[in-house]
Order: structure tokens, then sequence, then C-alpha cells
């Protein structure tokens, strides 16, 4: 049986910026915050996290951040989704060099896709490294839909653990189908 990253509140935190920059200092209240808070996961760099407007280095110094500052007390969950699988793969590659604890990889955006082309780019983001990947369908924002069959097809791949299912309409179905996955909500 597969192990979920993490069981209880997983809070994906914003990222604070000074006029140009990352305010660490800020950041680093926010971790320290959760932690003594009861937070039991971290979701560092997600929608909420704003790394969609982030270069990559300033997004991969966010995750080096958190990383360092959480130290292994709670599971830090890295969003490194994109519109491009490559790039996907390499946001994804560098969190886990950089010792995240999993991934959170939304749906492409921007780009629209086949049901198809949602498995190819979530299944080559799973096998670039062996970090637990969390899907993210948020169709409200993405306007594109995992579907629960596509999901139940991801859910066989091994790392592959979970999903953070905004569309409500679809939830019990992918409970009831994907055996020994987490959905979080």
């Amino acid at each position: 049986m597969r192990k979920p990253l993490f069981t209880g509140s997983g809070v994906a935190i914003v990222t604070p910026f000074t006029e140009d920059s990352v305010d660490f200092a800020k950041l680093g209240e926010l971790i320290e915050f959760q932690i003594e808070s009861g937070t039991d996961a971290l979701v560092i760099c997600g929608t909420t996290g704003e790394a969609s407007t982030m270069p990559d280095e300033e997004h991969l110094a966010v995750i080096r951040y958190a990383v360092e500052k959480v130290n292994k007390r709670i599971p830090v969950i890295a969003g490194t989704g994109s519109n491009d699988t490559r790039h996907a793969i390499h946001l994804t590659k560098s969190a886990a060099e950089l010792g995240a604890d999993g991934i959170l990889s939304v749906t492409p955006y921007y780009n629209k896709t086949t049901q198809a082309g949602l498995y190819q780019h979530f299944k080559r983001i799973a096998e670039s490294m062996p970090l637990p990947v969390i899907l993210y369908n948020v169709p409200s924002r993405t306007n594109l839909n995992i579907d629960p069959g596509t999901v139940k097809a991801l859910s066989e791949l091994g790392n592959i653990v979970g999903i953070k299912e905004c569309n409500i309409n679809q939830v019990a179905e992918i409970i009831t189908s994907c055996e020994d996955f987490t959905v979080y909500s």
C-alpha cells in the first residue's frame, strides 16, 4: 500500500515579495508560523505562491529556502507545473535535487491538450525523478480538466500518489475508481 505524502492539513503558502524580489525574511516567518500552528505539510510555489509569475531562478530559490528552513520537520511539496512538459521536468528534477519531499504538478494552463496528451505530460514528469507526485486539477483556473479515467490511468504509475482535486463533481468517482490513491481537496 502506498503511503500518502501527508495526511491532515497541507497549506499552500503565499510567496511574499518586496518591491523587486522575494522577501525571504517574511517567507521564513510564514513557514515558522505554519509549523508552530501544527500544519502537516507545506506547498511552496503553488498557485497561491505565484510560481507562474517567477523566473526559474527565483522559483527554485524559494524552494531551496523553504526546504532548508523546514529542515525535514514536515514535508515540503514543491509546485513545479508548467505549460511545457520539458520545462515542468526541469523544475521537477531541480526541486528533487533541492530536497523537496514531493511535487505538485498542475495541468497546463494555457495550452489545451487531449486527455492522452495530459497522460503523457504527467507520465513524463513522474518518470523524470523518484519523488511522489500529486496531480493538481483546478479547471476553474486552467480551463483544462483531468477526466477521472485519465486520473485512474495516472494513479497506476508508481510515484503518482494523489491529486489535489478542485472539480467537486468528480471527487467521488476518483475516490471509488483509484485504489491506494489520495485525494486532497
